[in-house]
């Protein structure tokens, strides 16, 4: 079986044309990022089949749409396109409690092709003392947690989220990204998330596809699009690097972990009863928080001092500023100066410095 998703499609609505060639992982969670407009939930519609489109769908192996050109459209309706669709909105049915919701869809699915179970549903998105409440008894959060286990219990082969916090307040949005973590760490199928919010897209992104006036701009392992200079990521005022490491010692005098990725480790500030050695994490590091020096000067604040490579150099939009892509060894990382400070260092490629990391946060 072909283990990825296979998307060729275009689309017109009015003025608006979507016309996009992707090939995502057939696993794990890939966000689609864009600017409001840009096309992100045209291209959810297009290819759970609400939205006419020509070319070809297919997920892990099994086709939902062909097309050729001069030919009708030979695609599957809606309602056999093997998967769960969580809208901005819970639109929870008002009239029955959480369990009834939940049991809807899963009722309708033939009890061998289930391939999640009540129970599981229930417990990923932490709904056991809410099953007999009705939605109006629910937090936004609350019921918008009960509609992606409603998706997740018709097992779906294809997981599509149309900004499912979009609609939350901050609060809300606190509670309910812990569990699509737990999401992000069980499930099995594929997950598309479209989001605006580079918050949940440093938390949730394994992949993602940077979308652009209909069409994709990049796409690729999170890891390699975030330390692009040639994307608008780089231009936004918290562009930076996500680092995955791993907690290999605690320091509980000072509460401090030190965390080891591919290339060095970083310290950073330790979280009570979360943080226990073996543990795997991310690391957000912006580049607003990494300066550069030519040699190793212990004698000052910033603990995290390490050995990097200029990679390339490019001046922002404001000439006062320029953005630096640097390697600690196999991993990039940005640091944000004034053009003036690169001038004066003779900033190049190839050349060895040392990067000094003022700030650097677990993911959470």
């Amino acid at each position: 079986m072909s283990d990825h998703i296979r998307a060729r499609l275009t689309s017109q609505h009015n003025d608006f044309i979507l016309d996009v060639d992707l090939t995502l992982p057939g696993r794990g969670v890939t966000v689609i990022y864009g600017p409001s407009g840009c096309g992100k939930t045209t291209l959810l519609r297009c290819l759970a089949g609400l939205q006419p489109a020509h070319g070809q769908v297919s997920v892990n192996g099994d086709c939902w749409q062909h097309s050729e050109p001069g030919r009708p459209v030979q695609q599957r309706p809606v309602h056999q396109r093997p998967l769960g669709y969580v809208f901005q909105e819970a639109s929870l049915f008002p009239h029955l409690t959480v369990r009834g919701n939940l049991t809807y869809g899963y009722r309708r699915v033939p009890r061998g092709q289930r391939r999640i179970r009540f129970h599981q549903a229930v417990a990923w998105l932490g709904l056991e003392d809410l099953l007999e409440r009705r939605p109006h008894q629910l937090s936004g959060g609350q019921r918008q947690r009960v509609a992606i286990a409603r998706a997740l219990l018709t097992s779906p082969r294809l997981l599509l989220m149309d900004e499912p916090l979009s609609a939350l307040d901050r609060q809300s949005k606190q509670e309910i990204l812990p569990y699509l973590e737990q999401l992000h760490a069980e499930l099995a199928i594929p997950v598309l998330y479209v989001t605006h919010s580079p918050d949940e897209m440093a938390r949730l992104a394994d992949h993602l596809v940077l979308m652009e006036q209909g069409q994709i701009r990049a796409q690729g392992p999170l890891n390699q699009i975030l330390p692009r200079l040639d994307l608008p990521l780089a231009t936004e005022e918290d562009a930076g690097v996500i680092i995955p490491a791993v907690i290999r010692e605690i320091d509980p005098r000072w509460h401090l972990c030190r965390a080891e990725f591919a290339g060095g480790s970083l310290w950073v500030r330790d979280h009570p009863g979360q943080s226990l050695v073996g543990q795997s994490i991310r690391l957000r590091v912006l580049a607003r928080d990494v300066s550069i020096a030519l040699a190793a000067h212990p004698d000052q604040s910033i603990q995290n001092l390490l050995p990097a490579t200029v990679r390339q150099l490019a001046t922002e939009a404001h000439p006062a500023m320029t953005l630096v892509r640097l390697d600690l060894g196999p991993t990039p990382i940005l640091a944000r100066l004034t053009s003036r400070s690169a001038h004066r260092l003779e900033l190049s490629p190839e050349q060895p410095v040392w990067v000094q990391v003022k700030s650097v946060a677990i993911v959470e």
